[in-house]
């Protein structure tokens, strides 16, 4: 198999086990960010938004939205390691080094360049997602009316017959703006802090299944504690132009400041950072342990 091809497919599957495991183990405290970002003056914290939702949708309910999360970020992650195998070799000739001895800061900017392409795949998916999740505060508000809606298909269908193909990017720029510092920061905390945990005279790629995860969890903490109020905004973009016609980035960010005050861009980012750790630290274990099973299969393979 061609060289290049066998490192598409390993990154692609890797990054699809990430995704899944990422999925699974933070999908609830998600769906309380989307809520608390959404409509912060319904609850007054997170296990108020918790509570509410067990009582009023069951447990059912911190899962709203799961069907489109796990397209989200399997599809995501997919194109964002394929994608950071590519940059991590385009910047590897820019500064004249081995692709797979970048220094922290250099994987962090292949991570955002990264972060360009799989923006593409994230922004309609996360756009569904976030409505789903959103769907009974939208309907307590009086902003959604008429068509039922019973999953993320019927409202892929409403958005495409009220805004056409355009609707499904709708939030496009914010969340361009979120994931590139986001994604340097993402990569460059993971790089960091697997350095950090490495033993001396070892390389970060002997780290154990432990301290993968908290380096992945402490990705996770640089990425969010840096582009929350962006996410912030964006989900408002997303979420209330189920209700009609939605301003943009810079007009949505002066009304939340000035109706709200700016408390109201980190609504929502205790249940977030409480997240990461078990999410981003799943995606990596996922990543990493997908990987290294992958190259030793293949070179098995090669040696017979």
């Amino acid at each position: 198999m061609p060289f290049v091809l066998k490192d598409f497919l390993m990154d692609f599957a890797a990054g699809a086990a990430g995704g899944t495991a990422c999925v699974y183990c933070g999908q609830p405290l998600d769906t309380v960010k989307v809520k608390l970002q959404t409509f912060p003056t319904m609850y007054s914290g997170t296990a108020d938004c918790i509570r509410q939702t067990l009582k009023n949708e069951g447990a059912a309910g911190l899962y709203k939205g799961s069907a489109p999360a796990l397209l989200c970020n399997v599809s995501e992650n997919c194109v964002l390691f394929v994608a950071l195998g590519a940059m991590k070799k385009v910047v590897g000739n820019l500064a004249a080094t081995d692709p797979e001895k970048l220094t922290d800061f250099q994987n962090a900017c292949a991570g955002s360049l990264a972060s360009i392409f799989s923006t593409l795949v994230v922004c309609p998916t996360e756009l569904i997602k976030c409505r789903m999740q959103a769907l009974t505060e939208l309907k307590a508000s009086g902003k959604l009316t008429g068509e039922t809606i019973t999953g993320p298909a019927s409202v892929a269908r409403i958005m495409m017959k009220e805004g056409g193909f355009p609707s499904f990017f709708k939030g496009l720029t914010s969340t361009w703006a979120r994931e590139m510092p986001g994604y340097f920061a993402f990569f460059y905390g993971y790089e960091f802090t697997r350095g950090m945990l490495t033993p001396e005279g070892k390389s970060k790629d002997d780290l154990g299944m432990l301290g993968t995860a908290f380096a992945g969890g402490t990705a996770g903490l640089f990425l969010w504690t840096l582009i929350f109020p962006v996410d912030v905004v964006k989900t408002r973009i997303q979420v209330l132009a189920a209700a009609g016609k939605q301003e943009g980035f810079i007009r949505t960010l002066q009304l939340i400041l000035r109706a709200e005050g700016v408390g109201a861009l980190y609504s929502g980012l205790m249940p977030c950072v409480m997240r990461t750790y078990p999410a981003n630290g799943a995606l990596f274990v996922a990543y990493e342990y997908t990987r290294k099973f992958l190259k030793s299969y293949d070179t098995e393979k090669e040696q017979f």
